[in-house]
């Protein structure tokens, strides 16, 4: 595989892709990898193009005796004889993880202006396996923002009627970040050939969900991508896509909540600025004579939402309450912070967002007391836990929207059925109140990664269905202003079990 750059491409002299790649011009660098040795050279180096080419070389044997080559189906000698040590392939990712490890993470110490600036690069690998055939390469980069040209490789040239190849010769051109460029090899590499020399585990969802970060989830094939990726293991598929889904700066709310701007914080990166809101507060003028201490500041939707489930489970005298699909840890923070509840239990199925979680709550410093009454844990809100039984109160906030409609009946079943919480708190956006978002375009959501947002009809049908099946009774509140044509900017519906003796809420 090749890298290439100009000096125009790059805005300073090509040989500066060194300094991105960290790999010198100069100096020819090789690195074991797993079955190989993965060479780094530069065919090119001037000021005015740098050219770097990585070549795996792959010992058959060797991979084999690290158990990672398997034997094709019925055909036992296909794991020394194959298309490995010529083709791309998942072994030439690895590589590519390793080689530029740091590349990937967009560091650059000696230039790092560079990191954050697209630059034109063009790339080559010249021996792809291609499931799908050319198309499936445009279908895959295109949408990246790559011009693609992959050639079909002919089964041999001096005999044109045997026709072409399960190979393309893959040539990509486009402006991007260097690390974008490599997070989208490193995962589509694999996917094409359709094929992985290693067993895949629930840590390939990991890697898949941070290489994917900012570009995977609103992939129009990210399905087949993620099914791909993970040797069509369904149960790790789901996984990685209710991941993608939940994983929006690893917690979405910071995102949402620069689009409800009527409800912005004074001085936030909303595309429309402070905004004078329905119930929010004039933004501040640089030319008012009154002090900036006198003037109130807005509250974002997403505070005066995390105050409304919270004081709902105060009203309900909930003591053992769960997050489920807690993100980052924003809710659990506040909810850790209140005596009353005696034991919060925080779940995502993002392993990567636990983490984040377990750093925002400051779990390795918190008091023994305080860490006795939090349960943090990976769990999906599509799949039965038993861990998640005998709780006074779940919280889904801003979840829901976030799963494919067909998935709908297993959260329901999930959380109703299974789990069975005396009470459960859903909050979802009111499409209907979209129109009063004046930078969002008619008809869109208000985070690409939602699945769908529900009118108050829609929501109201949905929670009447779940009481039906889980025998539960439902209740509805506004959050935010509640605006007499087109309703609230969040629903919230709260959900209590027929028959439970927590008090009434109010």
């Amino acid at each position: 595989m090749t890298i290439g750059t100009t000096s125009t491409g790059l805005g300073a002299p090509a040989t500066d892709l060194g300094f991105l790649l960290h790999k010198n011009p100069a100096r020819p660098q090789s690195l074991e990898v797993a079955g190989g040795t993965a060479h780094v050279f530069y065919p090119e180096a001037t000021e005015e193009r740098c050219t770097i080419a990585v070549l795996l070389e792959v010992d058959p044997i060797a991979l084999v005796r690290s158990g990672k080559g398997r034997p094709a189906v019925g055909f036992t000698l296909g794991q020394y004889v194959n298309d490995r040590p010529y083709a791309a392939s998942s072994l030439l990712a690895v590589a590519v993880g390793k080689l530029f490890r740091t590349a990937m993470i967009g560091r650059c110490d000696a230039r790092p202006e560079l990191t954050a600036r697209p630059i034109t690069l063009d790339i080559r690998v010249p021996a792809l396996p291609c499931r799908g055939g050319a198309a499936m390469a445009e279908r895959l980069f295109g949408p990246l923002g790559w011009s693609v040209d992959a050639r079909p490789v002919p089964l041999d040239p001096e005999i044109p009627s045997w026709g072409d190849s399960r190979y393309v010769d893959l040539r990509l051109h486009g402006e991007l970040r260097l690390a974008d460029a490599l997070h989208h090899l490193y995962v589509l590499l694999p996917v094409l050939d359709d094929a992985k020399h290693y067993w895949v585990g629930s840590d390939e969802v990991d890697k898949l969900v941070r290489a994917g970060d900012g570009w995977l989830g609103t992939h129009p094939d990210r399905e087949l991508i993620s099914n791909r990726y993970l040797a069509h293991r369904k149960r790790l598929t789901d996984s990685a896509l209710e991941a993608l889904d939940r994983l929006i700066e690893v917690d979405g709310e910071e995102v949402e909540s620069a689009q409800d701007e009527p409800f912005a914080e004074v001085g936030d990166d909303s595309p429309a600025g402070p905004a004078q809101g329905e119930g929010g507060a004039k933004a501040v003028d640089a030319s008012s004579p009154e002090p900036a201490a006198e003037v109130e500041k807005p509250v974002s939707l997403a505070v005066q939402r995390r105050t409304a489930v919270v004081e709902l489970l105060r009203e309900l005298g909930a003591r053992r309450v769960a997050d489920l699909g807690c993100g980052e840890g924003v809710l659990v923070a506040q909810l850790l912070k209140d005596s009353s509840f005696s034991e919060v239990v925080a779940t995502d199925v993002s392993a990567r967002a636990l983490t984040y979680a377990e750093r925002r709550l400051h779990v390795d410093e918190m008091s023994d007391r305080k860490r006795e009454r939090l349960r943090l844990f990976q769990s999906s809100v599509t799949y039965a836990d038993a861990r998640l039984t005998g709780l006074d109160a779940a919280v889904l906030m801003e979840v829901i929207e976030h799963v494919d409609p067909p998935r709908l009946p297993a959260l329901a079943y999930a959380v109703f059925g299974s789990a069975r919480p005396g009470n459960v708190v859903v909050t979802t956006p009111n499409s209907e109140h979209n129109v009063r978002f004046e930078t969002l375009p008619a008809g869109a959501f208000r985070h690409p990664d939602h699945r769908f947002e529900w009118t108050r009809a829609e929501f109201r049908e949905w929670a009447d269905s779940v009481c039906r099946s889980y025998g539960y009774e439902v209740s509805f509140r506004p959050v935010g202003p509640d605006d007499p044509e087109v309703g609230p900017p969040t629903q919230l519906a709260l959900f209590r079990r027929t028959g439970s003796e927590l008090k009434e809420a109010i």
